[in-house]
């Protein structure tokens, strides 16, 4: 067994921790380093309830939305990436002949943001090493405009999803907090703001 690989099995990271990284990179080490208690917010419990409401619309519609002729719906699938130490639960997954599609649903105004950008790239490669299928393109529903677009998940943004997963390692395992996010607007709604007494 390799060394990278002895390191991603002996914890693992999620989707949402890359997800959170990209965002601002305090939160996983708040979650991995540093457990702290963490304020259920409306957004949460709305996030769920939006995504049960779109599962049931997307089960009527067809895949022409998607340029696809046909394929295969498979919701709320579990993903694990041995390689990457990687886990996570993709809200829709298309599967063709051919190929592979994830699907992320947004409750969020303003369009799709880089940290979703990498959640997606992240998945691409789940799905890859899981189901043995190319991943060319994916997509995020921006549930409030009832939009879809397309994400590319090439090599740019799956190099950038390895880089983040080691970046995240290093933090996690040296304890180290990180700096905060410059975006200080990201700040004012977050559920870890009173842990952050450096920034208030």
């Amino acid at each position: 067994m390799n060394l990278e690989r002895h390191r991603a099995q002996q914890f693992e990271l999620t989707v949402t921790d890359l997800k959170q990284w990209a965002y601002c990179t305090r939160i996983p080490y708040y979650h991995h380093v540093m457990p702290v208690e963490i304020a259920r917010t409306y957004k949460m419990q709305r996030g769920r309830d939006v995504e049960a409401a779109v599962e049931a619309m997307e089960k009527r519609r067809g895949f022409r939305r998607y340029g696809l002729e046909c394929g295969e719906r498979r919701f709320g699938v579990w993903l694990h990436s041995a390689t990457l130490g990687l886990s996570g639960k993709l809200d829709l997954l298309i599967i063709t002949e051919d190929a592979c599609y994830p699907v992320d649903f947004k409750d969020t105004e303003g369009g799709v943001r880089y940290n979703h950008r990498v959640q997606l790239a992240a998945y691409a490669l789940l799905v890859e090493e899981n189901l043995a299928r190319p991943v060319p393109i994916a997509f995020v529903y921006l549930v409030p405009s009832r939009q879809l677009v397309t994400v590319p998940v090439g090599v740019k943004e799956r190099e950038a999803v390895t880089r983040a997963v080691v970046a995240m390692r290093q933090v996690i395992e040296q304890e180290k907090m990180p700096g905060p996010t410059p975006v200080r607007a990201r700040c004012t709604a977050c559920e870890f703001r009173n842990y952050c007494a450096d920034i208030w």
